[in-house]
């Protein structure tokens, strides 16, 4: 197995090979509880697939995940290693720092954007079967069966020859910087995620979740962008969606949060991207005292804005409608600290590459309300996923 390896771009973290690691597959958490048990006091990269849900609730997943992913993969690095402005610096591991890291390094700093291997990622339904399926997902909100889903589709390549997969991360990282964007490979899972929305983070006592509900394109020039945040920022539709997903988010935190500390630190505030323009909103709480990270997670996870509401519901409806495993899409990933904080994100705009079944995927998706118009929302779909599948076509 290659060294493992993780990059966090916007806290120029690097995470080096792998002293200890776990990998679950349709098993309870003891074993994850256990695992973090023995490792407090280190840094430890995680990541969770979103089929995680089924231990926590009364669901299963028939379809097939091309990525193979498990539900649970975490990883206790040998070396962490802090860049800035040119100067590494070792926060835990080895004082030394091997030529293969520094190869990693070099990489990262020479910022010169690689060649995009030529693969075509294909749509595994067309926009015709999308549309049939988006309507069927408004008769069940006409039903009373929810009130919102997010429908997602699966774009794949098979038989794709291995390729610089870090090279092609940073190539897209360097256009979108989103904010919790992470590359990671261990064993045959070469992950390359560009995600903008923060699940879940834990700072001190305080935990806060970020979901994202509304997506609108970049103008052309600062005058069209303005236009196109206040387009954003009122419309009824996207604030519909934003809410009640809003409202999910408080409900899941109460479970494990201090009496009355749930608030909503902000609602719909509109945040610029380099290619995008997203309404996002801010929900926090205090944690109850000696809550783990498994309690925090059977509470909140799978985030709501990746479901829809009511989330159970939503999870069966899902299974039914969508035509592909999620495995880590619409899953987290993040780390934790040595002093017990963690950060994770939702995996979204993100490549998969198994190097193993040589399949490269990625999928997209939006919330479906009854107000919803089919056509746009594969527009929209279009939209989110065309800076990741352009560049190989």
């Amino acid at each position: 197995m290659e060294t493992p390896f993780a990059y966090f771009p916007n806290l120029q973290l690097l995470f080096i090979g792998s002293s200890d690691s776990i990998i679950i597959r349709e098993e309870n958490l003891d074993t994850f509880d256990e695992f973090l048990k023995i490792h407090a006091g280190k840094y430890i990269f995680t990541a969770f697939g979103y089929d995680l849900k089924n231990q926590f609730e009364n669901l299963n997943s028939s379809h097939k995940d091309v990525f193979d992913f498990p539900d649970v993969l975490a990883f206790v690095p040998e070396q962490v290693i802090e860049l800035s402005k040119g100067n590494s610096t070792i926060l835990f591991g080895d004082n030394r720092i091997s030529e293969h890291t520094n190869a990693f390094i070099k990489k990262i700093v020479e910022d010169q954007e690689i060649p995009y291997p030529q693969i075509s990622l294909l749509p595994s339904i067309d926009k015709e079967t999308y549309i049939h399926q988006v309507k069927s997902v408004q008769s069940e909100i006409q039903y009373g069966n929810c009130y919102e889903l997010n429908f997602c589709q699966q774009y794949v390549a098979n038989t794709v020859e291995s390729f610089d997969t870090l090279g092609v991360f940073l190539n897209l990282y360097r256009k979108t910087k989103s904010p919790f964007s992470v590359y990671f490979h261990f064993d045959s899972w070469e992950v390359m995620c560009l995600s903008p929305e923060r699940y879940l983070q834990k700072n001190g006592n305080k935990i806060i979740s970020q979901p994202i509900k509304g997506t609108i394109r970049r103008g052309i020039d600062e005058c069209e962008d303005q236009i196109l945040q206040n387009k954003l920022r009122t419309d009824r539709k996207e604030q519909s969606e934003n809410v009640m997903i809003v409202d999910l988010v408080r409900n899941d935190l109460s479970k494990i949060a201090t009496k009355g500390s749930v608030k909503v630190e902000e609602l719909f505030g509109i945040y610029q991207f380099q290619t995008l323009h997203h309404m996002i909103s801010t929900v926090s709480c205090e944690l109850k005292p000696n809550f783990s990270l498994s309690q925090c997670l059977e509470a909140t996870f799978p985030m709501g804005s990746m479901t829809g509401a009511p989330k159970k519901k939503v999870m069966e409806l899902i299974e039914s409608h969508e035509s592909f495993k999620r495995g880590l899409y619409s899953g987290a990933i993040g780390y934790i600290e040595p002093n017990g904080d963690f950060d994770f994100n939702v995996v979204i705009r993100s490549l998969f590459y198994n190097n193993r079944l040589r399949t490269l995927s990625c999928a997209v998706g939006s919330a479906i309300t009854i107000k919803a118009i089919a056509e746009n929302e594969y527009d929209e779909c279009e939209v989110k996923i065309g800076n990741l599948i352009r560049p190989f076509l």
